[in-house]
């Protein structure tokens, strides 16, 4: 069965039993990792065991795809970041980039972190949610600066350090490009946007 979160098309999904050794410790990081643990938003395999999402592709270049997996793992949930505050940036990650998956995937998950249908809708549309605490509005607020401009001006910067502190806007930096390099891989193999 296809699954519409990853159009098959352009990468053909690998099961388990096609994967060579450095594949095969990719997708138990994938699929027996963090990711794994708890309550699933989204499945990390089809009806056939083979990856979905993004993941798939990180078997290509097992060394590559190790550490693009084990660094999502770390922005997922070795960060300060509230749980909020992470969701509300991957999303809007995921709308400038028109991500389905991430989108989907991450609504799901916000969902499951307190994220209401009124805030979900904000963020695709562009728009602040009003119930937004300090943190979770410097989270997006700073993630639609680096999106659109690149980086941050002073004031900016300073507003983002003030609300996450330095370490919370290094680790909201690289969750930026994380998950623009997840949008990009999945424009490229999925044929998304």
């Amino acid at each position: 069965m296809d699954n519409p979160l990853w159009p098959a098309g352009r990468l053909r999904r690998l099961s388990p039993a096609e994967l060579d050794d450095d594949q095969r410790a990719v997708y138990r990081a994938v699929t027996g990792g963090r990711r794994a643990a708890g309550p699933q938003a989204f499945a990390l395999v089809d009806d056939q065991g083979r990856l979905t999402g993004p993941f798939n592709a990180m078997l290509l270049s097992p060394p590559v795809g190790a550490a693009l997996q084990s660094l999502g793992e770390a922005v997922r949930y070795e960060t300060t970041l509230s749980d909020r505050a992470r969701e509300l940036a991957i999303l809007v990650v995921a709308a400038h980039w028109g991500s389905t998956f991430e989108r989907e995937a991450h609504e799901a998950v916000g969902r499951r972190a307190g994220l209401t249908d009124d805030e979900l809708g904000a963020v695709r549309t562009g728009t602040e949610p009003h119930s937004l605490s300090t943190d979770e509005l410097a989270a997006l607020r700073t993630t639609r600066a680096l999106l659109t401009g690149g980086g941050l001006e002073d004031a900016h910067y300073d507003a983002a350090v003030a609300a996450l502190g330095e370490r919370g806007l290094f680790e909201l930096t690289t969750l930026v490009g994380y998950y623009g390099t997840l949008a990009l891989q999945l424009r490229v193999f999925a044929g998304e946007g």
